[in-house]
């Protein structure tokens, strides 16, 4: 008895590495969006816009976020320097349609809904649009499994990820590398309409913090323009009671 389940385990390892119960790339990316999350985030974020010839412009941004039922409310408010002081930006994901994103602007003293056809604009000057800001879903996107890569020490699963609609997405596709260790996305290349690589986002840094893998520093590098955004994380906290008015647009106009 003790040989045949010896015998079965050794089939079953086989087996697997053989790669018949190899995971898909639509299931990599399922377990991938599965990772828990925190209900709420409150961090300080230090964001560097790097220009082609290496001038530094940095921003110093306060950031809020909050999930219920598997929706996301997030709250920035800039706070430096002063040519963006009090800029606030929200954005709301909503069950079965696209996001709510409106901006406050202190110059024009007055809220802005972000339309669909701004989603390819660059937010605040960065290399991230305002499409890259939103969650995409998991059944928007067709999800190949490309095969098996390094990034930096880690051992990754590398996936191509297309938009089912292509009007759904200002990328022809994306190529994820995620990390097997920790689901967490470490990697992406996006390709734009001609298929041409215009964006690399890496992940600079990645620790577990209060139990979540936290990103503390992203790199955001346009290739084509050769500008390039570096987000880094100066201070989070995890799972602290926030007020629901922070993810108002009364707030967004009020400040308070």
């Amino acid at each position: 008895m003790k040989l045949m389940k010896t015998g079965a385990l050794l089939m079953g390892l086989t087996l697997m590495n053989s790669g018949i119960f190899a995971l898909t790339g639509t299931e990599i990316a399922q377990n991938a969006h599965n990772v828990a999350d925190p209900q709420t985030t409150h961090a300080a974020v230090k964001m560097d816009l790097i220009s082609e010839n290496g001038d530094v412009d940095s921003r110093m941004v306060e950031e809020w976020s909050t999930e219920e039922d598997d929706l996301e409310s997030t709250l920035m408010v800039f706070r430096s320097p002063a040519t963006v002081a009090n800029t606030r930006f929200l954005q709301k994901e909503n069950d079965g349609r696209d996001e709510d994103k409106w901006i406050y602007l202190p110059a024009l003293k007055r809220v802005r809904r972000i339309a669909a056809s701004d989603g390819e604009k660059s937010f605040m000057g960065t290399d991230m649009t305002y499409d890259d800001m939103s969650n995409r879903d998991v059944d928007q996107d067709t999800h190949e499994l490309l095969g098996e890569e390094q990034v930096g020490t880690r051992d990754c699963y590398k996936v191509k990820g297309q938009a089912k609609d292509p009007s759904d997405s200002q990328y022809s596709y994306r190529i994820t590398w995620f990390d097997k260790a920790t689901w967490y996305p470490v990697k992406v290349e996006m390709y734009d309409k001609s298929e041409t690589l215009v964006k690399v986002m890496t992940v600079e840094k990645l620790e577990q913090i209060s139990g979540y893998w936290t990103p503390m520093e992203v790199k955001m590098a346009n290739v084509q323009t050769g500008h390039s955004t570096v987000v880094t994380m100066m201070k989070i906290v995890f799972d602290e009671a926030i007020a629901d008015r922070l993810f108002t647009t009364n707030y967004l106009e009020q400040g308070r």
